[in-house]
């Protein structure tokens, strides 16, 4: 192949780092399973001036639940379990609301965020004594909110978490896509069920170990002091200055939440995991899940955001990309803002790790596989194009918008277009199709659409996604 230029990429992750004060960035490409690219951006430790390495563990967040997925497709391909059976077959104490919600609600369910249900606050009471415990979090408006929150310590009592809040699915079980941290726990309460063991020792001894993904933890106590894990960083709360973004070393961790997002890994490990998916399940002679279920995981189940990009099980695929396709997650967390790509067609594979959380990790890992793709390096994902909206139309989507994770959106008319008040701050959007806008939000444009129930009316809007209701 062509040796790629990568001094385009190279100053637009400068420009990342100018605009969000990112404090370090690891960024890995490898083609063929050959390693093409890698190089670490600023520091794992900006204080004591310690680079970034291949080696350097960071959080992935979210990217854990694929997985979770893969754990699950194991089971199935041992007949322990059907990813139709309902939930209920294996953790009886899981309820909602009023009446049989949850009898109708699958593995299969689970696994695509297509349960119908809004999201909820329970990542916050999972993550409770972290971040009670948390000196970063000590004072601050915040700070009495979290400490009013009631920890919730494992699966049984998050099941009775959920159960209690009462709340009534959006849809029935696969009407609509909206991304549920809850159900990747569940999808880790069922492996706990069968295997009978612990969610982190089944992924370990299955997955990460046969990867040889030998940096790749759950728990960072067991690390020697000195061992290259980065330091976290958070930026001032209600400040886009980059200059205040600080040190706030600690971890939060989740014990009834670790299926979800709370693995950690490193550049180096993270390409090794991709190789399961470019091998088509097999790593050196042995079938760690088999090519049918990679099929499986890889394939959207639903369409996300209105446009033609899919959810599978614990991945998004986007189906045409400049005549490829993209299977790719995203992480994030306190410290962490995470990025995995595949490109099939080509044989592409690609990791972005970083320690410092909210920044667009998707356009940033994005410009390196355009690099070797051959593409412009600031070529973008989705069509952006502007869209005249009639200015008539733009009343019916002003309103609040809340979900129970604590996304809170004020949305109204702005001249021919939109405003949107997040966290106290103003960003506005440009329409960029029917009922979609692009939020403008420093160097990243994330798109939200408008959903019209059967009457006509706007009833919520699909933000990061998450369908979140508009308040009455």
């Amino acid at each position: 192949m062509r040796h790629p230029d990568w001094t385009a990429y190279e100053a637009g992750i400068g420009r990342y780092m100018q605009a969000y004060g990112v404090p370090g960035v690891a960024v890995g490409v490898a083609v063929g399973g050959e390693l093409v690219y890698f190089r670490g951006f600023g520091h794992r430790d900006r204080e004591r001036g310690l680079p970034v390495t291949q080696d350097t563990i960071f959080g992935i967040g979210s990217i854990t639940k694929s997985f979770t997925s893969m754990a699950i497709m194991q089971l199935a391909e041992r007949g322990e379990l059907a990813l139709g059976d309902a939930v209920r077959k294996y953790l009886p104490g899981f309820r909602l609301g009023k009446g049989d919600a949850a009898d109708e609600i699958s593995i299969h369910h689970l696994l695509t965020h297509t349960t119908g249900m809004p999201p909820l606050p329970t990542l916050m009471n999972c993550m409770a004594r972290s971040m009670q415990a948390d000196p970063a979090l000590a004072a601050g408006p915040g700070a009495a909110r979290i400490q009013a929150l009631v920890p919730v310590d494992g699966l049984d009592q998050m099941l009775d978490f959920v159960a209690a809040l009462g709340i009534e699915p959006l849809a029935p079980p696969g009407a609509m896509f909206s991304y549920w941290n809850e159900g990747y726990a569940l999808a880790g309460g069922i492996i706990e069920t069968i295997t009978g063991q612990k969610y982190e020792q089944y992924i370990t001894e299955q997955i990460l170990q046969p990867a040889g993904m030998a940096k790749s933890v759950f728990d960072l106590s067991g690390l020697a002091p000195e061992s290259d894990i980065t330091t976290l960083y958070s930026g001032e709360p209600g400040s886009d200055d980059p200059a205040k973004v600080r040190a706030t070393p600690m971890w939060w961790e989740s014990p009834a939440m670790a299926a979800a997002g709370f693995l950690r890994s490193t550049v180096g490990d993270m390409l090794r995991y991709l190789e399961i998916y470019r091998n088509a399940g097999l790593v050196g002679d042995r079938q760690v899940v088999g090519a049918h279920s990679i099929r499986r995981m890889t394939s959207p189940y639903s369409r996300m955001a209105g446009y033609d990009i899919g959810y599978g099980y614990g991945l998004t695929i986007h189906p045409n990309y400049h005549g490829v396709s993209l299977v790719e997650h995203g992480g994030g967390i306190k410290g962490v803002s995470a990025y995995v790509t595949w490109v099939p067609e080509r044989g592409i594979t690609a990791v972005l790790l970083t320690n410092l959380a909210g920044l667009p990790s998707g356009q940033m890992l994005l410009g390196a596989v355009n690099t070797v793709l051959g593409l412009p390096v600031e070529t973008r994902k989705l069509p952006l194009d502007d869209y005249e909206c009639p200015a008539d139309r733009l009343g019916e989507y002003a309103g609040v918008y809340a979900s129970g994770e604590g996304a809170h959106v004020q949305v109204a008319p702005d001249g021919d277009s939109l405003s949107f008040t997040v966290e106290g701050k103003g960003y506005r959007a440009r329409p960029v199709g029917v009922d979609t806008f692009a939020v403008r939000m420093r160097e990243d444009e994330p798109v939200v659409r408008f959903v019209h129930n059967h009457a006509g009316e706007v009833w919520a809007a699909e933000f990061g996604g998450r369908t979140i209701p508009r308040l009455k």
